[in-house]
């Protein structure tokens, strides 16, 4: 009779591979994964099965991470104004920690994506329309949760591709006063 399988070491190793694959993204193969935990390729395999079950695992978890922390930052504050959770969310999402989410999911391949987590790419979308919905419902007249995650998007990816964080927080700042006049200013504390 074989070892039993020990679901605290398989948590552990998901947890340790999901940390790698923010940091240094979706490895090839599973040598990056099995160097980071300090464990064998093989391991990983007896714990998950198959690469691809491994590599879905992981993109469940950072996704798990992601919701959580992003999501924190989208919840409605009470008397706080709708503008100033956005532009405090805005921060948190670009700052290094939530640009490790974005770098890992935007980098993902849809070829890749198809074969690991079809539909993935829609279902990163819409599951954020509930919760600024629900915040958005807190301005009169509210906006369209659609558009303000569009624009969320659209300036991250300008940010990515140009790393101007006055230009673009600046961006951010006009949309928010767009639908609120007395949003806050948005700027990241280490602009130089």
């Amino acid at each position: 009779m074989g070892r039993q399988k020990q679901p605290a070491i398989a948590e552990d190793l998901l947890d340790q591979c999901a940390e790698h694959a923010l940091t240094h993204g979706l490895p090839d193969g599973l040598e990056p994964f099995a160097q980071a935990t300090g464990t064998s390729a093989r391991m990983l395999l007896y714990h998950f099965g198959t690469r691809d079950e491994l590599f879905r695992a992981v993109l469940r978890r950072a996704r798990e991470m992601h919701l959580a922390s992003f999501g924190e930052l989208l919840r409605v504050v009470p008397g706080e104004s709708y503008t100033h959770t956005l532009a405090t969310a805005w921060v948190g999402v670009t700052e290094p920690e939530g640009q490790s989410f974005l770098r890992m999911f935007t980098q993902l391949p849809e070829q890749r994506e198809n074969s690991l987590w079809p539909g993935f790419r829609a279902r990163a979308t819409t599951d954020w329309l509930p919760l600024l919905a629900q915040g958005l419902s807190t301005i009169d007249p509210p906006p369209s949760a659609t558009l303000v995650l569009a624009v969320i998007r659209g300036l991250i990816m300008d940010l990515d591709a140009t790393a101007d964080f006055r230009r673009v927080d600046q961006a951010f700042t006009m949309f928010l006063r767009s639908i609120d006049p007395g949003a806050p200013e948005v700027s990241h504390p280490h602009d130089p």
